[in-house]
């Protein structure tokens, strides 16, 4: 069954996991700044998120709304500690600098040259913190050329090749459903930020880590500019079917469903073949390897589509589980939240919502043994954490009324 949790918004966050006692402020919004931030807030990390009074990050407004907030920022910003700040003020500005003096670590998501317009540049904040390590995740990076330009995942996601990738031969390339090119660029991000710990580790010192989206994107890019260097090969689409890897494709089945199908291994490719009755096909030695059966690619598809045709999804996936060949079906939200293999792996996490009602959101990954991962609170209200973040680092109470009277922070 899925886990649930009920957590006490009143009281800070207990740190659990690996990372237990690490500092981060996290400057960014929306996607990519703030998934980096999420996945080591689930390791135990302690995540301070400075928010823009007022609206906050923009996210608590994306896509579909419960009570006002998108049930999205349950997912992104759990474990998270609320400081609603205007960073454009010298106050807020202060106020950063001294968060970043106690930190390990920083992260930020807003176009080159924001940050130092601020005064919160690596310069100003190393002079006040050498062990502090700066994560800067832009759209094409904090150098070259097109530094300067605003940059969000879609076109990440096209330059750094996956869009010319997509969709069918001779149709509009399409863009993946979500915001992949973000989210890549994040964990890297993450990569990174633990590589620059171990290096802090052994030196003492800190350092910058530059994320582009694009080449978080091109990084996962697998063979495409070794093939083209070496053969002046452009891949394109090739929709279900993945080139130079065969057979391996979606194949409609009786019922109107689709059977994923990967019988590109070689001994794979003999049980594959001899369950669908072609043992001639098993045995033929010019299909023995995966370069002869590229050859005859749309031979193998017409078999196997011809076998699939006759029996229901359900009965085809039987049937090749018992053969040990690897198949899917395609999944749907639904199918996610009922199947029984994520309810075991604790991937349908419920949580309570202020209100009391229930929200299903995903689980911690990755498993970790000995150190995994928790959810210790869920997403912050605006502002929810000022007043103690403020505190900790010495504002007096007389100090903070002036401060939210002024505008320059926010409580709730």
């Amino acid at each position: 069954m899925e886990q649930t949790h009920h957590f006490d918004q009143s009281k800070p966050p207990k740190s659990v996991g690996p990372l237990a006692g690490l500092k981060v402020l996290e400057l960014g919004q929306l996607i990519a700044g703030p998934f980096a931030g999420k996945t080591l807030a689930d390791f135990g990390a302690e995540i301070i998120k400075i928010e823009a009074p007022g609206a906050g990050d923009p996210l608590r407004k994306w896509r579909m709304l419960k009570d006002g907030t998108s049930v999205w920022w349950q997912v992104q910003s759990r474990n998270k500690k609320s400081l609603a700040l205007d960073l454009r003020t010298k106050e807020g500005q202060d106020i950063v600098r001294r968060l970043a003096a106690e930190a390990d670590v920083v992260i930020e998501n807003f176009r080159p040259g924001a940050m130092e317009t601020w005064g919160l540049g690596p310069d100003d904040l190393f002079s006040l913190n050498p062990r502090l390590i700066m994560l800067r995740i832009s759209g094409y990076g904090q150098t070259g050329p097109y530094r300067n330009r605003p940059g969000f995942g879609v076109v990440a996601e096209a330059m750094g090749g996956l869009r010319h990738l997509t969709g069918e031969p001779g149709r509009v390339p399409v863009r993946v459903g979500i915001s992949l090119g973000d989210t890549l660029a994040a964990l890297h991000g993450v990569i990174g930020i633990l590589l620059a710990l171990q290096h802090r580790h052994a030196t003492g010192e800190g350092q910058v880590i530059d994320v582009a989206l694009y080449e978080a994107v091109f990084n996962c890019m697998e063979s495409l500019l070794p093939e083209y260097s070496a053969f002046g090969a452009v891949r394109g689409p090739a929709g279900s079917a993945l080139p130079g890897i065969a057979p391996t494709n979606a194949y409609l089945c009786s019922d109107g469903g689709y059977a994923l199908i990967a019988g590109n291994g070689d001994s794979i490719f003999r049980r594959l073949m001899a369950l669908i009755g072609r043992p001639d096909l098993a045995q033929d030695p010019g299909l023995a390897d995966n370069a002869g059966r590229v050859a005859r690619v749309a031979e193998l598809d017409e078999v196997i589509g011809a076998w699939t045709s006759n029996k229901t999804v359900d009965e085809v996936l039987s049937d090749l589980d018992a053969a040990s060949v690897p198949a899917g079906r395609i999944y749907t939200v639904e199918d996610i939240a009922r199947d029984p293999h994520y309810q075991s792996r604790g991937m349908l996490d419920t949580v309570h919502m202020d209100d009391g009602t229930k929200l299903m959101v995903p689980g911690v990954i990755p498993k970790l043994s000995r150190s995994p991962g928790a959810r210790a609170r869920n997403a912050p209200r605006l502002g929810q954490d000022t007043e103690q973040v403020l505190r900790d680092i010495g504002l007096e109470d007389e100090q903070i009324r002036q401060l939210i009277e002024r505008g320059i922070v926010e409580v709730h």
